[in-house]
């Protein structure tokens, strides 16, 4: 894509935005992680593009789907946006090995992560300079993704975001 590359911050959803209750998508489910707004603030002030890219096997499994997790993805947006924290765009990946709904069973599809397939479409469809983005996520498959789109990888174990995001920012948080 031409134009002027801008660098983006990959965030796992579960875990890193809200707490990960297991197949959270309802509002009645939904708590944030300590930090968010604030951290999240921090990087739109910084420049950086937020794109949320999330494993959602829920869908697969026919927890809930598609509508409802867009509809959920808008509620998040929403709040995040009234505290300067808006979410450029979603990726998500429903596709799962073991998933009850046969649409969404595959093996190992190029988007679930540790696979960096959610992570390569945002770099195809937005104008992200790779090697000034970064990836934040709870889990090693998370970081292991990031890794294979040649992005830098952070592993959030929790606490408060905006403290991680801070070190981050100023050079002193170690990369996984």
């Amino acid at each position: 894509m031409a134009g002027v590359r801008r660098p983006a911050v990959f965030l796992d959803r579960d875990g890193v935005i809200n707490v990960d209750h297991g197949y959270v998508c309802s509002e009645d489910r939904l708590e944030w992680v300590l930090g968010v707004f604030e951290a999240l603030s921090r990087l739109k002030r910084a420049g950086y593009l937020l794109i949320v890219v999330t494993n959602q096997a829920g869908i697969g499994r026919g927890y809930y789907d598609e509508t409802a997790l867009h509809s959920f993805h808008s509620l998040l947006n929403d709040e995040l946006t009234r505290h300067g924290g808006g979410i450029d765009a979603f990726y998500f990946c429903p596709f799962h090995a073991d998933a009850s709904v046969a649409r969404y069973r595959h093996p190992d599809h190029p988007d679930r992560k540790p696979n960096p397939g959610m992570l390569l479409q945002a770099m195809h469809d937005r104008p992200i300079d790779p090697d000034r983005s970064f990836l934040i996520g709870d889990k090693t498959s998370d970081v292991a993704a990031a890794r294979a789109a040649g992005v830098t990888g952070y592993l959030f174990e929790g606490g408060n975001l905006d403290d991680l995001v801070r070190h981050i920012l100023d050079g002193s948080a170690p990369a996984s």
